[in-house]
């Protein structure tokens, strides 16, 4: 999946590992409408999990993740791990 060519950036979070990862990713939650998220793994591996599919991804260097607006989801680390998430959207 891609981010749509009209998205852009508009705020970045810290980089998170295995241990600082807030638990709020690792239980179901999504991103707001018109939101979308691009997980970058800096490092190791992360795995996405969309709860209305139960389709399941590994997030890697090469692979990063792309979450559609409210689409639920979860996040756990495989391993030890370093990743930001970019929210995206049109702008104004």
């Amino acid at each position: 999946m891609k981010l749509p060519g009209h998205v852009r950036p508009y705020r970045r979070t810290p980089v998170f590992t295995e241990a600082t990862m807030p638990a709020a990713l690792k239980a179901e939650h999504s991103t707001k409408a018109g939101v979308w998220g691009l997980v970058t793994v800096l490092e190791g591996q992360l795995r996405l999990t969309f709860l209305d599919t139960g389709e399941r991804h590994l997030v890697d260097a090469q692979t990063p993740g792309v979450v559609a607006p409210e689409r639920p989801h979860r996040a756990e680390p495989v391993g030890p791990v370093r990743f930001t998430i970019e929210f995206c959207a049109a702008p104004d």
